[in-house]
């Protein structure tokens, strides 16, 4: 049936025959006549109402006019998939990026790469070789890989796991070849690409034992011993006090090319994009059409990586009374499809810094490694083998955004988000008060972002006893945050004392020059701000998004 009469006016005969077919319809397909999701605008198909109410909704309400299939009154969707049928291939899809044949894993990890053919040879035979004689559905890797994918997804102990493989390999034939410990199952999958980097650390978060302090044993700044105290302050020596845990990221990206059907979609926002003006993927998004503008060399390989990270602190231990704090660092791959882009497989853990404290304002000591890798994707490059287009390229990588709370966005930017100048928007400017009771601060002054003529601005009794007329702060441009930031010494270590500054910026609301900066030599154009999606945009990228959506983008752009 055509479906004009929707958007008919609801007095019309053309909308009463309409509302008419659409109850025989639906009345057709219902299980229960009393229990029919009703399609008015104001109910939008998630209340069910009986018939009668359904006909006086949409007379008095209407029908949602972008209802325009009927899949909750019967009608096949127009792919000829209903929802639910969507969302299990989906699922399916989504699986397909998550399992792995370990064949494939073993060609994935040393396709075009293979630099020890010994290690390869072996890792091959694990992959082909059965757990045990007669077996047919398991190998002696995937059995350990599927083993592993359990321990990660319910907790297991290392403990548990060992004995978990000792009682397997008692249960099994004598002829199986499961590994008997968790060292020897987790020595054999390291070969697939699995490392990490266990880098020493300052307990006071001065400095990271690499580079030019690799063979240090006592910290340069502070002087506290590298090594972990025992009984009678004895020192352990060979025992490390803090150990930042670092992952790689490079060696995953490029295995991620090696994937035929990860490499395929890593170009997805390229080649399958609906490209009509709305944001609906970050490459819709200002920040990356940005990057394209200023770097068109970069924007022509498509397969070049637009990157966020995101950083806070959890309690590991799940215990409320404890004051243990760890701070995980995710990277998030956003070429992907959004469906997969979230996904656990692809977002990456590439920092693990672990307590007792947090790292606060420190954070930048623990952050240089991964500024390390990310200064080298972006400057140099990396060579990657594209499974998919069976072809070799220079892979690339920029990083658009770090995605933090309020308090963990202070300590990755640089910025004061306490105090009197907590507002990273208003800056110096910030309307903050101190209760004098209470002894905490109170933030007002929000009247400035109304519109010059909105009623609000008038008006006394409804707020603090007079008008605003002032107008709304500006956001500091990237190299004005430059400016300011690039004057402050900071020393990085709980015991180094306060931030060192020049007379100009004792009221700043920057306490250092944050890490990030040192991502693209061209500071003019580098900014660290809370950014609105609005209206400046608009006229530049041709964005339909604007400042009514009150869509705002927490953001740390080095473009």
């Amino acid at each position: 049936m055509d479906k004009e009469w929707m958007s008919k006016d609801r007095l019309s005969h053309e909308y009463e025959l309409g509302v008419e077919y659409f109850l025989q319809f639906a009345m057709k397909n219902a299980n229960d006549l009393d229990a029919i999701p009703c399609p008015c605008a104001k109910c939008g198909n998630l209340k069910k109402k009986n018939v009668e109410t359904i006909r006086a909704h949409m007379y008095c309400n209407g029908i949602d006019l972008t209802y325009h299939t009927w899949i909750w009154h019967g009608e096949r969707s127009t792919s000829g998939k209903s929802n639910n049928d969507s969302d299990h291939q989906i699922g399916l899809d989504e699986q397909k990026y998550v399992v792995e044949e370990p064949i494939d894993m073993v060609h994935a990890a040393y396709d075009g790469y293979a630099e020890n053919p010994t290690q390869f040879t072996k890792l091959l035979e694990d992959a082909e070789k059965p757990l045990y004689h007669g077996c047919t559905k398991f190998t002696m890797l995937s059995a350990v890989v599927k083993l592993f994918n359990l321990k990660a997804k319910y907790s297991w102990s290392d403990k548990s796991f060992t004995d978990l493989l000792s009682l397997l390999g008692e249960m099994l034939p004598d002829d199986n070849e499961l590994p008997l410990s968790f060292y020897d199952a987790k020595k054999s999958l390291r070969a697939l690409g699995m490392d990490y980097v266990k880098i020493h650390a300052c307990p006071n978060d001065c400095i990271l034992y690499r580079k030019e302090y690799e063979d240090f044993t006592n910290c340069p700044t502070c002087g506290v011993s590298r090594w972990k105290l025992g009984q009678k302050n004895t020192i352990k020596e060979g025992v490390p006090a803090k150990v930042l845990w670092y992952f790689p990221p490079i060696p995953r990206f490029q295995r991620m090319f090696r994937n035929k059907e990860i490499s395929k979609e890593l170009t997805w926002h390229a080649d399958k994009r609906v490209c009509d003006g709305h944001l609906r993927h970050p490459a819709d998004a200002p920040s990356w059409k940005v990057v394209d503008h200023k770097w068109p060399d970069f924007a022509t390989e498509k397969r070049n990586l637009r990157l966020a990270i995101s950083a806070d602190g959890i309690n590991p231990h799940g215990l409320m009374s404890s004051a243990y704090s760890c701070w995980p660092v995710l990277m998030i791959t956003y070429n992907l499809p959004p469906w997969l882009c979230m996904k656990r497989k692809f977002m990456m853990l590439t920092l693990l810094i672990s307590g007792p404290k947090q790292p606060g304002n420190d954070i930048d000591v623990y952050l240089a490694p991964l500024i390390d890798d990310l200064k080298c994707l972006w400057d140099v490059g990396v060579e990657a083998y594209d499974a998919y287009r069976k072809e070799t390229f220079s892979l690339r990588a920029v990083l658009l955004w770090t995605i933090n709370d309020f308090p963990a966005y202070g300590n990755m930017s640089g910025c004061i988000v306490k105090g009197y100048h907590a507002c990273p928007i208003c800056g110096d400017e910030t309307y903050s008060t101190r209760l004098k009771h209470s002894r905490k601060m109170s933030y007002t002054g929000h009247r400035r972002f109304l519109p010059a003529t909105h009623p609000y601005r008038k008006q006394r009794k409804a707020f603090n006893g007079s008008q605003e007329f002032n107008t709304a702060p500006k956001p500091l441009l990237g190299n004005e945050v430059f400016e300011r930031v690039e004057r402050i010494n900071c020393q990085w270590g709980k015991m180094s004392g306060k931030i060192q500054s020049t007379k100009d910026d004792v009221k700043s609301c920057w306490k250092k020059k944050s890490i990030f900066f040192e991502l693209e030599k061209n500071k003019r154009w580098s900014s660290c701000e809370i950014r609105p999606f609005g209206n400046e945009c608009e006229d530049r990228f041709g964005t339909k998004n604007g400042r009514d959506q009150n869509v705002f983008a927490t953001s740390l752009l080095y473009t």
